[in-house]
This record gives C-alpha cells, structure tokens and sequence, in this order.
C-alpha cells in the first residue's frame, strides 16, 4: 500500500516512534491538536518532570538522542526523605551512582524528540485533531483550531495520543474495546521551588524530595536551572482533601501544619496553588489495543497509570521500541499489531499494579522502622546473591525485565523479607542461612 503509517499524537511516544520507525525506513507522519512547541512554546497541563529509567533511555538509544536529552537532566540518587522537622536522609535507589533515575523536563524531552523525527524524514501536521474515522475507506478526518478540516488516507492508524485518546474512541465506538478506567480518588497540583537568587539548587539537587505524611504526600524534582517542580498528591474529598483547599489562608494552614520545612522554599505557594489545574490520577485497561491491522494504540492511549513508579513514559517507550522491532519483522499488520498487544499487554497491566502499590510506600511506608529495616536487608541479600535476588525497582527501573516478570519475582522477595525481618529489630539478627536457602530454591538466576 502506497498510505504512510499514520501516529495521532506528536506527545512524547509518538514523537519517538515516528523516529524510530523513520529512520527504518517507512513512510511517517503524525498529526497533533496542538500547536508546534518549537514555535508557540510548551503547553502545560502535565508539566509534572518526568523520572528517566534505563527503559526509556534504551528507546533514546535506539534513536540516537540520548546524548542530547541527558544534556538536560539531573541524576537523582534516590528519595530523600522529609519526615517533619528533623534532618531529611537520602534512601538510595541502587547500589550506588551506577544505579540511578533522572529527571527530566516533559516540554524540553518533547522539543528534543519533535527535532528528531522530522530529520528522519516524519511529517509533523499541528493544530489538527481527529475528528472522525472511514475505516472501510481507510480514511480519517481532522479539524483544526480554525474549524478547517481536511481528509486523509492512511495505512495504518497508531494512538500515541494519550489517556483522552481520539482514535481509541473512535476504534470504540466502531467495535467496544473493553474499555475499563480506575479512579484512584486522589489528585494532585503542581507547585515549585525557585531557584536561588544567583543561581543553584535550594535544596539537595540530586534526589527526589518526598513529604510523606500517611495517604498523601509532597514531591519534589529537581530542574537543570536550580529551581524544582513540586506535586502534591492528596484525596480529592476528606480532611485533608482538595476539597477543603478552597482559599488562600486555608492552603496556608494546611501546608504549615503538614510541610513546614517546606514552606520556606514555596515562594510562591497561594498563588501557583490558585494558578494551577488540579490533576486527575487513575488507571485505564484495555481488553483490546488493536483493530485488526488497521489501528493499534500504545502508550497512555491504551494504558494509562498512575505516575508513582515513575514508569509512565519509560513503559511508553518500550512500546515504542517493541512495536518498531515488529514492524521490522513483518508487513502484515495484522499480525504485528495482534502480537505486539500480546507481548505488551502482561507487562502493561503488571507495571500499573506495581505503580499503585509504590503510592502506598511512597506516601506511607518510606519513613517507617520495619520498612528501612526490609530496605537493608534486602540491600544485603542482594549483595549476597546479585544474580538471584534483585530489588523489584531494580528489575524495574534499572534493567528491562519484562515488567511482569519483575512483578512476579518481587512477590517472591516481599515474602521472604517479610518473614526474614517479623520478629527481629537490626540486621544483624536476620537468619542469614535460612535465608540463603530459600534464595537458592525460590529464584532462578536473572
């Protein structure tokens, strides 16, 4: 067929799959409802930083950008912790600097990758949105801000257009996906830290800042330019609640009862708080990612998470790079696309348990005694048995085991630190040979 592969969507996925794909050679182009960043500058809405793990830096790999986005990152070692007015403390994420995330800007990353498929040879169309689908005349149709539409044919259609996604609607409502969202009942709000007043880091520049206070908790990430992008993440009804944040002195309050440490660097708190959208958290699964081999959806578009692993754009781009390699495979789309969900779909569903289950540790359990005790020994155990016993954010955020393996297998080391560390109070105390023993019998080597 003469029709190019058509990805709706120049977001983060869909930008590095037009190069991906690109620069194999196929015919690329990619429509967007909004404007050009390069041109009008970056919108906001989800302006939350980004956390970059080996999984999306593979996928930069492959398209050549990791030297030009890791220009702009900042390493982050691991979670430093808040607890109230005592000292903060660093929890590292790995062994040691070998072993880290980065944080990374949404808007600066997305102006990177635009850059890069268009030199591969991907046409970019903005200020177009999809508008309707001919899927017997393999046509579709978009409209732009200006009420102007226009026609076109296409190959294939690929939904890279995120968590409100037009085409997964319009694939919907010609044959239903089993289309099934989760609200998780919180929300959050973007804030931020300045940087100081000649330039640097207020607080410490390379770690992910928590607040965790029991059921909600403050973030902090930071930026190349000194300053942080903070969220709040809380329930949207209850005490405390979004719901009860409705003026200026009660937001004043509640962030000087529950982060008075952070106030201080909160410059301009009552205003970015009024300022900014409050953000909508929950998870979407899909029954079905594809139409045969006329459309297919990744990223967002066909599973969204929560963003509490971290993993939202890392497993976005293993998409990416996995659906690209299919198509290197293949020209039956049909086949591709039905394998590509296949191979995926396990994973997918498995980092969004994962996602909603690290919530619960970020916002609870980081600060307490049994739980940084499991974190040594398990740090111990890894040490003793590095290609048996491996942290789960470790499998996850430092390798590219198939999430659902990482998941499987991080059930098996829970259970094991759990009865490792239930009656003991320090390290020292653990039953080294016990466990050992279970290492050997319960976890093949990785």
């Amino acid at each position: 067929m003469t029709q190019p592969i058509t990805i709706a969507g120049a977001g983060l996925a869909g930008a590095l799959l037009a190069t991906l794909l690109a620069r194999r050679g196929l015919a690329v182009e990619v429509f967007e409802r909004r404007p050009d960043p390069r041109r009008t500058g970056y919108e906001g809405g989800r302006s939350i930083n980004l956390a970059l793990a080996e999984r999306g830096l593979h996928g930069l790999r492959l398209a050549g950008l990791e030297p030009v986005v890791m220009a702009q990152a900042v390493m982050m070692r691991g979670r430093m912790i808040h607890e109230g007015m005592d000292p903060p403390f660093l929890q590292r994420y790995g062994r040691d600097d070998s072993e880290v995330i980065w944080s990374v800007s949404r808007g600066g990353l997305n102006i990177s990758l635009l850059d890069a498929a268009e030199a591969a040879g991907a046409r970019i169309r903005f200020d177009e949105r999809l508008d309707q689908v001919d899927w017997a005349g393999r046509r579709y149709r978009t409209i732009s801000g200006t009420g102007q539409t226009s026609e076109h044919g296409f190959r294939a259609l690929i939904g890279a257009d995120g968590a409100g996604s037009a085409l997964r609607a319009a694939m919907n409502a010609a044959r239903p996906l089993g289309e099934h969202f989760e609200p998780l009942g919180h929300g959050y709000k973007e804030l931020s830290i300045p940087a100081k007043a000649g330039g640097g880091f207020r607080i410490e520049r390379n770690a992910l800042h928590i607040w965790p206070r029991g059921g909600y908790m403050l973030i902090a990430l930071p930026n190349v330019d000194g300053s942080f992008t903070v969220t709040l993440f809380l329930p949207n009804e209850g005490d405390p609640g979004f719901d009860q944040l409705t003026d200026a002195a009660a937001v004043r309050d509640f962030f000087a009862r529950d982060f008075p440490d952070a106030v201080p660097l909160l410059a301009d708190l009552e205003a970015d708080f009024a300022d900014n959208p409050t953000g909508m958290l929950g998870t979407l699964r899909l029954e079905h990612w594809h139409r045969g081999g006329e459309a297919v959806l990744i990223g967002d578009a066909a599973h969204a998470l929560v963003p509490f692993h971290g993993q939202g754009m890392n497993c976005a781009f293993e998409d990416c790079v996995e659906l690209d390699a299919l198509l290197g495979q293949s020209d039956d789309l049909a086949w591709v696309f039905g394998e590509f969900e296949a191979r995926r779909k396990p994973n997918a569903q498995a980092i969004a348990d994962m996602a909603l289950e690290n919530y619960i540790e970020m916002r609870d359990a980081v600060a307490d005694d049994r739980y940084q005790l499991m974190k040594k020994v398990e740090r111990l155990l890894a040490d003793r048995h590095p290609t048996r016993f491996v942290p789960r954010y470790a499998m996850v955020s430092f390798r590219r085991i198939p999430y659902a393996q990482a998941q499987a297998r991080g059930l098996v080391q829970s259970r094991l630190l759990h009865d490792l560390t239930e009656v003991v109070t320090g390290v020292d105390r653990i039953d080294l040979a016990l466990a050992d023993q279970r290492i050997r019998s319960e976890l093949s080597e990785i």
